[in-house]
């Protein structure tokens, strides 16, 4: 599905619309994890915290936030996956 402005398709919509912290989240994480990487999820959501919430989660996780349009009453996000942070080896 192509985003309405043209920029980017988008492959999976989230409504999180009514849910507070930390499901939005978690949510969205699932999802991302069944997308390959560069693939876009777009959510929404009306949590006010959300925005905090989200550019949060994607610098820790690797995925690129490419779009965030904060309206009245709903949020929308739009995140790209990323291949997601590869864990650190202890050194031997």
């Amino acid at each position: 599905m192509a985003h309405a402005r043209g920029k980017f398709e988008t492959h999976k919509v989230l409504d999180m619309k009514g849910l507070n912290c930390p499901l939005p989240i978690l949510r969205t994480k699932m999802a991302l994890s069944a997308l390959k990487p560069g693939q876009v999820v777009h959510v929404l959501a009306t949590d006010p915290h959300s925005v905090v919430d989200f550019k949060a989660f994607c610098a820790r996780a690797g995925h690129e936030l490419i779009e965030l349009v904060e309206g009245p009453e709903v949020f929308e996000f739009f995140l790209r996956r990323g291949r997601g942070k590869q864990p650190t080896r202890a050194a031997e």
